[in-house]
């Protein structure tokens, strides 16, 4: 790798961190195919992954919130990253419950910083969409609620009438 592509690496790296929720993982010792399933449950979270080299990794997150995440990458490392705040998370925390040679080191979401413990914590946080369904159904339940009183009293005098009827009906 060139000096040029090595500044390449660098800015995309930075970029990924500040962009993105970011998790950090070590990879020693997975096989090709366990890599590759990996990465496929990652993009089906919609989040993606790249090994890195952790001098470029080291060098690209200088000055950042990031920063405090420089001692994590040492041996093979690689990070997982989604826009989605917990897609990422979760997805990498799945996979290594599965397969204990992938270790999570930490993590960065915007300005914050995270342990391992961060990021288990983070993936164990709802979604951005189940957040969304959970708030339209706040929202939709008193409407419903308002729907079904103001209708009740229609229903039950349409059911009054019926049982008079029926009364009636019988009497005759």
């Amino acid at each position: 790798m060139d000096r040029a592509q090595k500044a390449d690496q660098v800015e995309w790296i930075g970029g990924v961190f500040d962009a993105n929720t970011v998790v950090v993982v070590a990879n020693g010792g997975l096989s090709v195919a366990e890599m590759e399933a990996l990465r496929s449950e990652l993009r089906q979270a919609g989040a993606s992954m790249k090994v890195v080299k952790n001098r470029l990794a080291k060098i690209a997150i200088s000055g950042r919130p990031a920063e405090k995440l420089k001692s994590v990458f040492e041996g093979p490392t690689a990070i997982a990253f989604s826009e989605d705040p917990v897609a990422a998370a979760k997805a990498v925390k799945k996979f290594a419950k599965d397969n204990e040679r992938l270790r999570i080191l930490g993590g960065a979401m915007g300005i914050e910083v995270m342990d391992e413990k961060g990021v288990e914590a983070l993936a164990s946080m709802p979604s951005r969409e189940e957040l969304i369904a959970s708030l339209v159904h706040a929202i939709m339940s008193p409407a419903m609620n308002l729907a079904s009183a103001i209708g009740a009293p229609a229903s039950n005098i349409a059911g009054c009438i019926e049982a008079i009827e029926k009364k009636h009906q019988e009497a005759a």
